[in-house]
């Protein structure tokens, strides 16, 4: 696992951007993971800039996104508004879970055979939760599971409810299951601020255990860390 160290979340944002991007341009076709909340949407604001900029296009570039609310297009309409709108990317090239799908347990089947038809992601964005959750994967989740429906703690549903001030916040959320996750040819995860430092300081100096879910990630071999100042104080105060 390789650690970048970032001084703010404004540096995570442009040397993601740049990461990604440089992968879109150098690749024939490339599947690329992404994630949703606070700490990509600079990266996205990056990537939508460089884009224009180089008149980059995207023809030859999938996207599958780690997760959706239950009975919510919340994500879909994350990804439309903050990055999809502004490359000109087919819908028909950008993938995400069906969060009001009648079938739920059928969604979740289809959503593992689109990754599969795809030939698999070959980066994967990843944020983390405070508690350590990798997509909406909880503390407790195992680490071979596969898109599932998964029930929300109270921890990640505190962090996410300034999302929903003008609707109910959802309680469920579809996501790409671990064992989903770590198939992925590449892992680039993304840590900014203080509240993150405990779940970081897990990842990289405690034990594999399911009750800190980004623990597994250091069984990737292929894993980039970048992580600012706030995200990596626990781990500056015991070097």
């Amino acid at each position: 696992m390789r650690l970048i160290k970032v001084s703010d979340e404004e540096e995570l944002s442009r040397l993601a951007a740049e990461y990604v991007f440089s992968k879109i341009k150098s690749s024939e076709k490339i599947v690329l993971g992404l994630a949703t909340g606070r700490t990509p949407l600079g990266m996205y604001r990056h990537l939508s800039k460089y884009s224009k900029e180089y008149k980059q296009s995207y023809s030859h570039v999938h996207t599958v996104n780690l997760d959706e609310y239950v009975g919510s297009r919340a994500y879909h309409d994350y990804m439309q508004q903050n990055f999809f709108d502004h490359i000109g990317i087919h819908k028909n090239q950008t993938h995400l879970p069906d969060g009001i799908a009648v079938d739920l347990e059928k969604e979740c089947k289809r959503y593992e055979e689109v990754i599969i038809q795809l030939g698999g992601i070959d980066l994967q964005v990843l944020g983390i939760g405070q508690n350590g959750h990798i997509g909406f994967n909880e503390p407790g989740t195992d680490f071979s599971s596969r898109t599932h429906v998964v029930e929300l703690t109270e921890s990640t549903l505190s962090a996410n409810a300034k999302y929903f001030t003008h609707e109910k916040q959802p309680r469920r959320a579809i996501t790409m299951g671990i064992g989903t996750i770590l198939e992925s040819n590449e892992i680039l995860l993304l840590a900014s601020g203080e509240k993150k430092a405990r779940a970081l300081r897990e990842l990289f100096q405690g034990t594999m255990n399911s009750d800190i879910p980004a623990t597994v990630l250091n069984h990737h071999p292929n894993v980039t860390v970048l992580a600012d100042e706030g995200a990596r104080s626990l781990l500056e105060e015991e070097s």
